[in-house]
């Protein structure tokens, strides 16, 4: 059975960082490509960032590059959002996906399996 779980979400002030994990079971991340989303209240859901089983090529949202990295570490079976220099704006739900043709894409649609989420709030 495919889980997804992930964790590392909080309260931070504005320009903070966090570690945020999607931690992988019933597959190996090594040969899956995933996606990390958010969603905030009243609003659609919004890729921010992927990394592809072919070549680990990532991706990230214009909104989010240059202040997050998604990584993956074989050996925990997790992949990692770093999140820093956190904004108000970047308050939401962030799940982490994937999907059985294993694309690398900040559109949700393609996507199979989702975790429950973790929240990140951002607020002095």
């Amino acid at each position: 059975q495919v889980q997804l779980v992930e964790s590392g979400g909080g309260l931070v002030q504005p320009g903070g960082s966090l570690r945020l994990s999607c931690a992988v079971s019933g597959l190996i991340v090594e040969y899956i490509s995933i996606g990390w989303f958010r969603q905030a209240p009243g609003k659609e859901r919004e890729g921010v960032s992927c990394i592809s089983m072919l070549d680990d090529s990532t991706h990230y949202a214009d909104s989010v590059r240059g202040r997050f990295t998604i990584s993956r570490v074989r050996a925990k079976n997790t992949v990692y959002l770093q999140v820093n220099d956190l904004k108000p704006e970047d308050t939401a739900i962030y799940s982490c996906a994937t999907n059985f043709g294993n694309y690398c894409s900040l559109n949700p649609a393609p996507y199979d399996y989702w975790g429950p989420g973790t929240q990140v709030t951002v607020s002095s």
